[in-house]
C-alpha cells in the first residue's frame, strides 16, 4: 500500500473519533496513523469541549473513500468539523502528520 497520501477529519469528542476512524479503517485499505486532540480557544462554549483530528494514510483513492465513510460518520452524530486531503504529502508533512499531543498514541 503506498502511503503518499495524507487525510485528515476533524471531530468533536474522543469517543466519536474512535467510532470515526472505526469507519474510515473499514472503507478503505488505510492506515490510522494518530488521533490527535485540540482544545478550540472557544471550548466552553462547545457542546464537546474538545476536537479530535484523525490522522489517515494510504493510496490517495483509498484515502478519500475513508476520509469520505469518516466524516459521514461524524456528519450523523451531529459532531463533525471538517475534513481535507492531501493527495502528495511531501516529506515535511509527513514527518508533521506524525507529531500529536496524545502522547504515545501514535500507531506508526
Amino acid at each position: 500500500m503506498a502511503r503518499n497520501a495524507l487525510g485528515l477529519i476533524e471531530v468533536y469528542g474522543f469517543a466519536t473519533s474512535v467510532a470515526v476512524a472505526d469507519a474510515a479503517a473499514k472503507a478503505a485499505d488505510v492506515k490510522i496513523v494518530a488521533l490527535d486532540k485540540n482544545k478550540p480557544a472557544n471550548a466552553s462554549k462547545c457542546r464537546v469541549p474538545l476536537q479530535i483530528v484523525i490522522k489517515i494514510e494510504g493510496g490517495i483513492s483509498e484515502v478519500r473513500a475513508a476520509v469520505e465513510a469518516g466524516s459521514e460518520a461524524a456528519k450523523e452524530r451531529g459532531l463533525f468539523s471538517a475534513a481535507h486531503v492531501i493527495s502528495q504529502q511531501e516529506e515535511g508533512t509527513a514527518k508533521m502528520a506524525a507529531i500529536g499531543a496524545t502522547g504515545k498514541d501514535h500507531l506508526r
